[in-house]
């Protein structure tokens, strides 16, 4: 996707599992950039309550406004690497957000993949709303609504299960380059 304007901060979209988090440290480290984290943002919002009990206490609706809100008040800032959440991109106004002045990279990981982070990640439970009990079938439903908003809000597709480092590299080069052209 062509933009006009100036890349000035890098967001990274995807699956939940799917690397954001860790790839926006290394790519932090590597840049000397802030990083932040749209869930973190949440948390934040919600008074220090986790994703999952904020999720719970106020419901999918409400939730994706404060989102919505987190988003927009993260992407105003420039010079930074935002990790969006999976339903992040759920409003044009989110989407338009996290596309403005920014190079959108989308960590395409395979399904099957996805569920098997998905279930030897100590952190999930305790960290993100959870799946409704539909397993793998519940990520094939949720990806097949939400990769074609990813495909369409990415500059840049990248392979989610390579090595971090590999990355960062990959990554830091594209944005260098767009941020100099």
């Amino acid at each position: 996707m062509a933009k006009e304007s100036n890349i000035l901060k890098i967001v990274l979209i995807g699956y939940r599992t799917s690397g954001k988090s860790t790839l926006g440290q290394l790519l932090s480290q590597a840049l000397c950039m802030p990083y932040l984290d749209i869930d973190r943002g949440i948390e934040a919002h919600a008074g220090g309550q986790t994703l999952t009990d904020c999720f719970l206490a106020i419901g999918d609706e409400a939730f994706r406004k404060l989102e919505a809100e987190v988003v927009a008040e993260m992407c105003a800032g420039d010079n930074c690497i935002i990790a969006f959440g999976a339903g992040s991109l759920k409003f044009p106004t989110s989407q338009q957000a996290a596309q403005r002045d920014s190079l959108v990279v989308y960590l395409q990981v395979p399904i099957p993949e996805l569920w098997r982070r998905f279930q030897t990640d100590p952190t999930t439970a305790d960290t993100r709303p959870n799946l409704a009990g539909g397993g793998i079938g519940e990520i094939e439903e949720m990806m097949a609504q939400r990769e074609p908003v990813y495909l369409a809000c990415a500059d840049l597709v990248v392979d989610g299960t390579r090595a971090p480092a590999e990355l960062v590299s990959e990554i830091t080069a594209a944005f260098t380059e767009r941020r100099n052209s």
